[in-house]
């Protein structure tokens, strides 16, 4: 029998105390909200007066994703995500990649290493945004053009902090504590461009293929690790080089349309990023030295090219 709307309805559980929770789930609800069969709705379960659940159990919620079906049964981590992902319309291609042999044991152990930094991004998000919470934000209008850079911007950022990621996972399970503080140190400094740049890009206006930029930066950072710091610096290089070349375009644009685009706030944040992955980028120039095998060189050349079409999808999706 074809269940009823009702019966096929998925509650989204998550903390409406989290900055970064916030986020993700306006971004889901826009999406869901252009589907309206999509059957998601949402709950908010830090919330102190609902006696739904105990405080215990409220605990255990807050600790980790979880989503609820109609018949009161929850999946939790990356079974809750892929649960969301078939519902939601642009996403459903990564809840049918999660389901292939191992891969749901691939994005779990993602989410796990989300989960140990998680505490580091809300405390940075709310030291950014702290009353992001209490009012309804006012998204700065931008002009075509200018909105899809910023999407590959946002894109772009988010694949960098999941570069990070990538990095120090490897970097701590070998026990290299030299490539872990770079990572953290950069992945820091990552991770406030991306909050930064939320304040200018609705959630709706977004790529919606936030999943694929989070896999594909996690990758770039942890497969050199794997070869040792000469790799990764040269892979962090070549990365940077062409992110101050696309920063320097819409820099050059907003200088030469400032009487139509007219925001000097917006190109002073351009200006400060890029001053950020210039100085990453130098430092991990001279780290990674003059001399390259030509399996490195060519890594490089792939990454760059990958970050460029990266860029068009993401202006695009």
């Amino acid at each position: 029998m074809k269940p009823t709307p009702q019966d096929d309805t998925l509650t989204v559980l998550y903390d409406g105390e989290c900055p970064l929770c916030r986020r993700e789930i306006a971004h889901v609800r826009n999406l869901s909200q252009s589907q309206p069969d999509s059957g998601l709705c949402f709950t908010d379960i830090s919330r102190s007066d609902d006696t739904t659940v105990s405080s215990r159990e409220r605990q255990a919620l807050l600790a980790r994703f979880h989503v609820q079906r109609a018949d009161g049964s929850r999946l939790s981590g990356a079974e809750a995500f892929v649960a969301m992902w078939s519902r939601l319309p642009g996403w459903r291609w990564l809840a049918r990649l999660a389901k292939l042999p191992g891969m749901l044991v691939v994005f779990e152990a993602a989410y796990s290493i989300f989960l140990r930094v998680r505490p580091t991004l809300q405390r940075l998000a709310r030291h950014i945004a702290p009353d992001a919470s209490s009012k309804q934000i006012a998204f700065p209008v931008q002009s075509v053009h200018m909105e899809r850079e910023l999407r590959s911007d946002h894109a772009g950022e988010t694949g960098a902090v999941y570069i990070y990621k990538g990095l120090a996972a490897v970097a701590a399970r070998r026990g290299d504590t030299e490539l872990l503080a770079f990572a953290h140190r950069h992945g820091h400094t990552e991770a406030e461009h991306l909050l930064r740049l939320e304040s200018w890009l609705a959630p709706h206006r977004r790529s919606r293929l936030l999943a694929l930029w989070r896999i594909a930066g996690w990758l770039t950072g942890a497969l050199p690790a794997l070869f040792g710091r000469g790799a990764v610096y040269a892979t962090i290089a070549s990365v940077e080089t062409f992110v101050d070349h696309h920063y320097q375009q819409q820099i050059d644009h907003l200088e030469r349309c400032a009487d139509v685009e007219g925001s000097e706030d917006l190109l002073a944040l351009l200006r400060a990023c890029q001053a950020d992955e210039r100085d990453h980028r130098d430092e991990s120039a001279a780290q990674a030295g003059m001399t390259q095998p030509w399996a490195l060189r060519a890594w490089c050349a792939l990454v760059a090219a990958g970050s460029s079409g990266a860029v068009v999808m993401a202006r695009r999706i």
